[in-house]
């Protein structure tokens, strides 16, 4: 294996692996990312940026995406609260209007909640969801009018490592993760015959802002008889903050190479870790003509892990 090369998920790496386009130039592209101003999103839109695309970068204080990237030519800072019913179709109008088409959708605004499903009160399930499900198909409803009137476009729903299970302490963020992969795959088979294509990337642990409390919330409520269990997470997160091992760089780069894949796949594990959960859970990611509808990207000493995870996959599965 050469570094950068991608593995599909329960292939040998005696099989073909699905590989992402070569480093290099690509195709000019325009890009739509949500919760741009922090993150993953800000990565994205960095390197994105760095290659010359236009990015429309949104976030619900635009003056935060000024001081992060500056003035460009080809950036639109636009304001979007994905919860608002009327602020979606305003920012796509103005991306439309500045640069003409939207090639690609990120749909990166989100956050998290740590604490026991029985903790969660409806009203934090509630702003949880409108944030990671229905702000994500609010956007998404913006946006492929357009992406459909022009046969192309790419929708890339970012999910994670907790769209794949569940875990202790974030049962109702992992909840939100599962609704996106299934709002992504019923997508894809919709958009397909369209021209427009639909990933879900599921990152596992990268050194974001995630874990910081504007981005992790922690429920009001706490019971005492989950204090060896989901309050053991609530007590540890603090201290795993940007301690991640995933580098966000490298996640950004694998996102630029996705958009520009002829056939992506309709869901994108990323991280050593994530890799590593599938291959220990069982799952089989094949879609219903045999073909590998996953791949994995790593580089160095993450690839090594990547195929070692996924050679176990292999072997346990066949």
């Amino acid at each position: 294996m050469v570094e950068g090369e991608a593995i599909p998920c329960g292939a040998t790496t005696s099989e073909p692996a699905t590989a992402f386009p070569p480093e290099g130039d690509f195709p000019m592209k325009t890009w739509f990312i949500t919760g741009a101003s922090r993150g993953l999103g800000a990565e994205i839109a960095d390197r994105a940026l760095r290659a010359g695309d236009n990015v429309v970068a949104t976030a619900r204080d635009p003056s935060a995406l000024s001081s992060r990237f500056g003035e460009r030519a080809n950036l639109l800072a636009a304001r979007l609260d994905v919860t608002q019913p009327t602020e979606p179709n305003a920012a796509v109008q103005a991306a439309l209007g500045r640069f003409g088409a939207i090639d690609v959708l990120v749909n990166n605004a989100g956050h998290g909640l740590v604490g026991a499903v029985e903790e969660a009160s409806a009203a934090e399930i509630q702003q949880l969801f409108s944030v990671n499900v229905l702000g994500l198909l609010s956007v998404t409803r913006a946006v492929l009018p357009s992406m459909r009137a022009r046969r192309r476009g790419h929708v890339i729903n970012m999910s994670s490592i907790g769209g794949y299970r569940g875990a202790t302490g974030f049962g109702v963020y992992c909840a939100t993760k599962f609704a996106v992969e299934g709002l992504s795959e019923a997508m894809r088979a919709e958009l397909a015959p369209l021209g427009v294509h639909v990933t879900a990337v599921e990152p596992g642990y990268f050194r974001t802002d995630f874990l910081d409390p504007a981005s992790l919330r922690t429920s009001a409520s706490v019971i005492a008889d989950y204090a060896q269990t989901a309050g053991r997470v609530r007590a540890q997160v603090g201290d795993l903050n940007h301690q991640q091992p995933g580098d966000p760089a490298k996640l950004a780069e694998a996102i630029l190479r996705l958009a520009n894949m002829p056939e992506p796949p309709v869901r994108l594990p990323l991280g050593a870790d994530t890799v590593a959960a599938i291959a220990k859970g069982g799952y089989v990611l094949r879609d219903t003509d045999g073909k590998p509808d996953a791949i994995v990207m790593a580089t160095g000493s993450e690839l090594e892990l990547a195929v070692a995870a996924a050679d176990q996959l292999a072997g346990e599965i066949a």
